[in-house]
Order: C-alpha cells, then structure tokens, then sequence
C-alpha cells in the first residue's frame, strides 16, 4: 500500500507497548509510533528504544511511520535512533518553516545508506506561523511527501476552542497547499 492511499492513520505513544502490540488488528491502514506529544519529557530514551523494538516487530505487517520530535535537540536523537529502512514515513510535528524541514532532510541523508532512496518526509502543520508558510514547508526538500493540519494544537496557539467553524479555514488551507505541491 502507498502512504497516498491511507484512509486512517493509528497514533501510538512509543511507551505504551501494551497498545503497540494489538495495532496491527485495529484496521487502520498505517502506524504512527509517536515519539513527541504522546511521549513524558522524562521518557524520550526510553520511547526510543522502544519505538525500534516496536518498528522491527510491525514492519512485516502493515505500514509504520514515526512521529519525531520538532526541537532540534530531541530531533538529533530521535533521527539517531529510528530504524530508516523499515520505517515508510517520518512525521515532523508543529513545522513552521523550510528550516525545520531540511533539517530533518539533511539528519534523515546523513544517516541513510548510501544509495537508500531518500526517507519521506510528512510536516504536520499545527499553528497559525505554519499555516501561513506552509507553501514554503511543502516546497523545502523534495522528501516532503504530505503535510497534515492539527486541528487541536493550532486551536491551542489561536486561544480558541477546537471546533470544526473555526478551524476549516486554516484545515482547507494546507489541504489546498498540500494538492497543489
């Protein structure tokens, strides 16, 4: 199956092995094993080292990508620890520029194989600087793949409630930028 054709993506925190262990009988179409919001600051190394066991053990079985983290720090460490050639995806979180996305670019390059195809690249577009650049994020490196809106963390940045009349605009947005690039 091609990431294009995913209707549902399951999101699981890296330390919930409990959880990680049944995704494969859920139906969704894909797995996000989720490093960033879901995951305690206190628990990052451990969610790593997780996250492998979990990616080596799902792989076979459906489609699994992985939620890193946005802070430049934490991104280092997370990008040292996934597994690329069995991972179909990373997901940045709250991308609010080009920057953000050839950095990820660039650790995902440095750290693949040599002749590996490039590691493709989901930005998650979640606050109000993001939507108005997301053009730019769309268009940093041609590893982006996809962008994806979250409703829930831009309702947080704008202080408004997260209904669907105030976020349709910001939603069509980079549903429109994501078509068009």
């Amino acid at each position: 199956m091609q990431l294009t054709e995913a209707r549902s993506l399951l999101f699981i925190p890296a330390t919930a092995p409990h959880m990680l262990a049944k995704s494969a009988q859920r139906g969704a179409d894909a797995l996000v094993i989720d490093l960033e919001d879901a995951v305690p600051m206190d628990r990052k190394i451990e969610a790593r080292q997780l996250m492998v066991q979990a990616v080596k053990r799902l792989a076979g079985q459906m489609p699994v990508l992985v939620r890193v983290n946005a802070p430049s720090n934490i991104l280092c460490e997370d990008v040292a620890a996934l597994p690329l050639s069995l991972i179909k995806c990373v997901l940045l979180p709250k991308a609010e520029s080009a920057e953000q996305v050839k950095r990820l670019a660039s650790l995902l390059e440095q750290k693949s194989e040599k002749h590996a195809a490039p590691t493709p690249i989901a930005a998650l577009i979640e606050t109000p600087l993001g939507v108005v650049r997301a053009e730019q994020i769309a268009t940093a490196h041609p590893s982006v793949v996809a962008l994806g809106f979250g409703g829930e963390d831009y309702a947080v940045a704008m202080g408004i409630a997260p209904k669907s009349e105030s976020l349709l605009w910001p939603a069509q947005a980079v549903a429109n930028c994501a078509r068009a690039f």
